[in-house]
């Protein structure tokens, strides 16, 4: 008998592990963003969830360019998200000013952060949708987890520019947080960037606007950050308005395609008929008349004589 050969498990690649080492990096920043948050160091908790939000935009995109997509990776991403964009941004704007506010302050975060939870398990069961609309790659239904986040922590990035006598007040940082929790669940559409094609032309213009963003972000950090965030929240009703230019623009063009449809139907049928005709059963031959019976034969020659 033949020696069977021994088997052996192959391991996962660098490339398949590399994109979920950088969700877990991602982790590590939100929380040690709220331990930054428990020895004041206020900066750097709001600069640690900044860096979560790149490690977030990262991972993704770092998985489909290396082939390296799976479901693993999806659950993790959405579970890194509940932590670093729902639980920790909610735990650091409490112990810098809502909690002051006592329990009403923790009520609030708590509402925060169920909505994020609830954002992504409706961004997830939407993921499963075999027939999206024509849209979906243009819109978010609703405000994502990392926008939400930001948003949350505009008030400390304000404070840190214009100082703390307002943005930490706990009505305002309270009436913030109730707010962008509504914007997460809310159906308001929301720019997406995922599926944005920059032309070759204007390739340098983008390339020099990314340069400047860095260039603002490492020399004067907290104003580039509030202008960041205030520029996405103008650009929410411009999104709504945008999104029902595109939702009118979509049945045009599926009105023009059924309409053309019906046009050719009619060319089709008679093509189709002809078809029917060409392909229709030949006539059957005639059938040649019985023999005639000897006896009525033998009749007809009586008749005759």
């Amino acid at each position: 008998m033949p020696k069977l050969r021994p088997r052996f498990r192959r391991g996962l690649s660098v490339n398949r592990l590399l994109p979920n080492a950088v969700t877990l990096l991602a982790v590590c920043a939100g929380l040690t963003g709220v331990r930054m948050a428990l020895q004041d160091r206020w900066e750097m908790a709001v600069g640690l969830i900044v860096v979560a939000m790149f490690l977030d935009a990262v991972d993704g995109r770092l998985a489909r360019m290396m082939k390296a997509a799976s479901e693993f990776g999806a659950q993790l991403d959405s579970l890194s998200d509940v932590i670093n964009f729902g639980v920790a941004p909610a735990v650091i704007v409490y112990l810098w000013s809502l909690g002051d506010a006592g329990g009403t302050g923790w009520a609030l975060c708590l509402v925060f952060a169920m909505c994020c939870a609830l954002r992504l398990a409706r961004f997830n069961t939407a993921l499963s949708d075999e027939n999206p609309p024509p849209w979906a790659g243009k819109f978010f239904t609703g405000v994502p987890a990392p926008a939400g986040a930001g948003l949350v922590l505009l008030p400390m990035a304000l404070a840190f520019v214009f100082g703390d006598d307002f943005f930490r007040s706990a009505p305002v940082t309270g009436l913030i947080m109730l707010l962008v929790a509504g914007l997460m669940i809310s159906r308001l559409p929301t720019f997406s960037a995922k599926k944005v094609k920059v032309k070759r032309q204007h390739a340098g213009f983008v390339l020099i606007g990314v340069g400047a963003v860095l260039a603002f972000l490492v020399s004067t950090p907290w104003v580039t950050l509030s202008a960041a965030g205030l520029v996405y929240l103008v650009s929410i009703p411009l999104a709504s308005w945008s999104f029902l230019r595109v939702k009118k623009k979509y049945p045009a063009e599926a009105m023009k395609k059924s309409e053309s449809a019906k046009k050719e139907e009619p060319a089709q049928n008679v093509e189709s008929g002809k078809q029917e005709e060409s392909q229709a059963a030949p006539p059957l031959p005639e059938q040649a008349a019985p023999p005639e019976h000897p006896l009525h034969a033998l009749r007809n020659l009586d008749s005759k004589d």
